[in-house]
């Protein structure tokens, strides 16, 4: 017998919509992953110490325990889960159906809420500080107002809008942003390479052209970095206390290409509302969204799929 909704993904985006879906008796039923795309159960905050900027916690929460209560909360209203991986969908056929290693699962409706996983350098103390809380990030919204960083020297790791909006944000708190690029000229829109010539006018910014960022040095946290220049391969060591990756991010979409339709950098088309192209499938969270990539926001888009697919569902006579 086919499931009424499946849920694939158990980040912010995920959970909320299990939270709506199922107080609504919709029953539904979360893949909530495993590892696939170095991810696991929870999503990116489970990597996540400090929540600072989230609704309703005032003195803050570490990601897993705010992950804990989302989840224990869809759990009270009726949500199962499978720690598993999807590792294939057939959305050409109504149910749709989903394989797990092993499972095999039908469903009239389905929310992906897979997420997006930031794009890294792959050093070897990257990983480590970042996990730690030791000074490495992906998200200067969500972490560049913590005490560690106020009135510090940071470094910003890209040279497009993403890395100049970051950096922009963190000049609020440090006491200076270091952008360090590749290239001897920013990838970013006029209007943010404006915003970055006023800032590096001011003090606030100063760039390394040319070089690139080959070890991350402290512990147990974040001393400086080691940069290399791509012209002349000279090395040199940048004092600072916070590391901030804006290299992108990758959609974790995979699983749907050629299945449903997806944008120029492959995250999923939605509209009206949560909809995709493919009439029962939903989407909601960072898997749709590469602006604002916040928990709030992808919570917010979770809550609206689940409304989206408990009317789909009850148009089609599918909901009781």
């Amino acid at each position: 017998m086919a499931e009424k909704l499946v849920i694939i993904g158990s980040g912010p985006a995920g959970l909320t919509a299990a939270i709506y879906a199922a107080r609504a008796a919709l029953q539904p039923l979360m893949f909530e992953g495993f590892n696939a795309g170095g991810l696991i159960p929870g999503g990116q905050l489970m990597f996540t110490t400090e929540v600072e900027n989230y609704p309703g916690f005032p003195q803050g929460v570490q990601g897993p325990d705010m992950m804990k209560a989302f989840r224990d909360q869809a759990e009270r209203f009726g949500a199962r889960f499978m720690t598993q991986d999807v590792n294939e969908v057939d959305f050409s056929r109504r149910p749709f159906s989903m394989k797990s290693d092993d499972h095999a699962v039908e469903a009239h409706a389905v929310i992906i809420a897979t997420g997006a996983r930031a794009n890294w350098l792959g050093l070897p103390n990257e990983k480590r500080l970042a996990e730690s809380g030791g000074g490495v990030s992906a998200c200067a919204v969500c972490d560049g107002a913590l005490p560690i960083y106020r009135k510090q020297e940071v470094v910003v790791v890209g040279g497009g809008d993403s890395a100049i909006e970051e950096g922009s944000f963190l000049t609020k708190f440090a006491s200076k942003v270091h952008l360090v690029h590749r290239r001897d000229q920013l990838r970013a829109s006029k209007a943010m390479q404006a915003r970055f010539a006023r800032l590096v006018e001011e003090g606030k910014m100063s760039p390394a052209w040319d070089s690139e960022v080959v070890d991350i040095l402290g512990d147990p946290s974040v001393s400086g970095v080691k940069l290399k220049n791509r012209k002349t391969g000279a090395i040199r060591e940048l004092p600072c206390r916070g590391v901030f990756m804006a290299i992108g991010h990758t959609p974790n979409t995979e699983l749907f290409r050629g299945r449903i339709d997806l944008d120029d950098k492959n995250y999923v088309k939605v509209g009206p509302g949560t909809r995709t192209n493919l009439e029962g499938v939903f989407a909601a969270g960072d898997v749709a969204d590469h602006i604002y990539r916040q928990a709030v926001t992808a919570a917010g888009t979770g809550c609206m799929a689940a409304l989206d697919a408990e009317r789909w569902l009850a148009e089609k006579g599918l909901a009781g």
